[in-house]
């Protein structure tokens, strides 16, 4: 985050064991902050990986960051985004109360993604050597 800056905008991803899973969301966090020079773009995680969501917010909180953008980059509306992460950004809005905390929709239900993704599979008939059974 620029130290000018009051908002940021959070990456929540699931997280996994292996490393090389964090790759695309690392990428992604690079593009975004490249479209928002002023704003800081960071990545959390729900388990497995860190840093954990909280520990984000909180030092966000600590660097004098009044407004966090978190955006869920999941597929869907599963469990975790139905039911964790409303129970994390309940405590999160306990923990630290001068900061305005607001959460998007998940990543896949938008119909702008869904659509990109569509294209890319329609794209990749036809295009991807075929796989011999297993």
């Amino acid at each position: 985050m620029t130290s000018s800056s009051t908002n940021a905008l959070v990456l929540f991803a699931h997280g996994a064991r292996d490393p090389r899973w964090a790759a695309p969301f690392e990428r992604l966090q690079q593009l975004a902050q490249a479209q928002m020079p002023g704003v800081g773009v960071h990545l959390a995680y729900l388990e497995l990986m860190e840093p954990r969501l909280p520990d984000t917010v909180a030092r966000l909180a600590l660097e004098g960051c009044k407004q966090v953008t978190i955006v869920p980059v999941f597929l869907g509306q599963g469990a975790h985004v139905l039911r964790d992460l409303p129970l994390i950004i309940e405590q999160l809005q306990f923990d630290h109360p001068e900061v305005d905390v607001a959460v998007a929709g998940a990543v896949g239900e938008d119909p702008h993604v869904l659509g990109a993704i569509a294209r890319y599979c329609v794209g990749a008939v036809g295009t991807v050597p075929i796989c011999p059974p297993l």
